[in-house]
This record gives C-alpha cells, sequence and structure tokens, in this order.
C-alpha cells in the first residue's frame, strides 16, 4: 500500500524552496550593487572627467593640459569638438587665471575649478576669436573647457563637483584607492 504524501509537508517544502531563491536573489543584488559602486570609483582615469553636482551628472572624454605650452595651446585652431569631449587644464597651484579666446575658433564653456574639484565659476559660451580676458577667480586650479551651451544644457554650476586624478586624495569627491 502506498502512502498519500501529506499536501502539508509539500507545501512547506515549496515555501523553503522559495525563501531560498529570494534570499538568493536578495544576496546577488547586493554584490551587483557594491561592484557597481566600485566600478564606478574605479573609472577615475586620466582621460575622463565626471562632473555630479545636484540635478548634474556629466561625463567627458579629456584632453589634458598640465605643462605651459599645452596650456597656451589649448583647443585653438580646432574646427569642431565632439560633445562628449573637453581639454582640462591642470596648474602646478591654485592660482589666479584668466583665459581668452585668440586662434580659438569654436565657442567654449569654461568651467573654472578649485583644488578639491569643485567648481567655482561657468563661463558659458565664450565667443570664437574674441581676446577679451576672461576671469576665472584667484584660486583656480584647473578649468575644463567643453562645447559652447553644454554646460548650461546639462545643468552644470558652481558648487558642482569633478572627479578626476588631478584632484588628489583631498578632492571633494576622491578617486578610489588603487
Amino acid at each position: 500500500m502506498q502512502r498519500c504524501a501529506s499536501p502539508w509537508k509539500s507545501t512547506w517544502k515549496i515555501m523553503a524552496e522559495r525563501r531560498a531563491v529570494l534570499a538568493s536573489v536578495a544576496i546577488g543584488a547586493a554584490l551587483l550593487a557594491s561592484v557597481s559602486v566600485a566600478a564606478a570609483q574605479s573609472t577615475c582615469d586620466q582621460t575622463e572627467v565626471i562632473v555630479t553636482g545636484e540635478g548634474t551628472s556629466a561625463r567627458f572624454s579629456v584632453e589634458i593640459a598640465d605643462d605651459a605650452g599645452e596650456r597656451a595651446l589649448g583647443l585653438m585652431n580646432r574646427t569642431e569638438m565632439a560633445r562628449s569631449h573637453g581639454m582640462l587644464f591642470v596648474y602646478e597651484k591654485p592660482q589666479p587665471v584668466a583665459f581668452w579666446m585668440a586662434n580659438t575658433l569654436i565657442p567654449l564653456d569654461m568651467i573654472f575649478i578649485d583644488r578639491r574639484g569643485v567648481v567655482i565659476r561657468v563661463h558659458e559660451n565664450a565667443v570664437p576669436l574674441d581676446r577679451t580676458p576672461i576671469p576665472g577667480g584667484d584660486a583656480v586650479f584647473a578649468v575644463l573647457e567643453i562645447n559652447g551651451g553644454l554646460a548650461s544644457g546639462l545643468g552644470i554650476e558652481a558648487g558642482d563637483v569633478l572627479r578626476h586624478p588631478a584632484f588628489g586624495p583631498e578632492a571633494a569627491d576622491p578617486c578610489a584607492e588603487q
């Protein structure tokens, strides 16, 4: 004679299996979240700038101008620049900085940044070929130049923060330790 299995026993078994599946899903989601955070922090490299702020999140591929010759040439004589590109001018120490648009053929937004990577001023739509000085402030450590009108379109403003290795460990949004 064959015994009938209790319907309660199979119900308990099904519930236990479901709990195990849910626990696995929860653990997987937690691991994925931690990997995503680590991946976001590890994306800090010389060729990329990440700008964040209230309502702002933007990423730019950048060329670095970190010596006098590169800073003097900047983006002069270029007829175009891809939307997600820019140039990051980096100085040895914070200092008074003013830019101009001599020999620059495309309109640019100039984002002036302090030593911690915090935006201190945004100058929008600098006029091509204009030699009028555009002051950034007295303690500028870096300047990000992007296509004219893009800063406003992306909501980039004073107080936003840039992530890039140039700002070092004291940055407002530091790169992850390697």
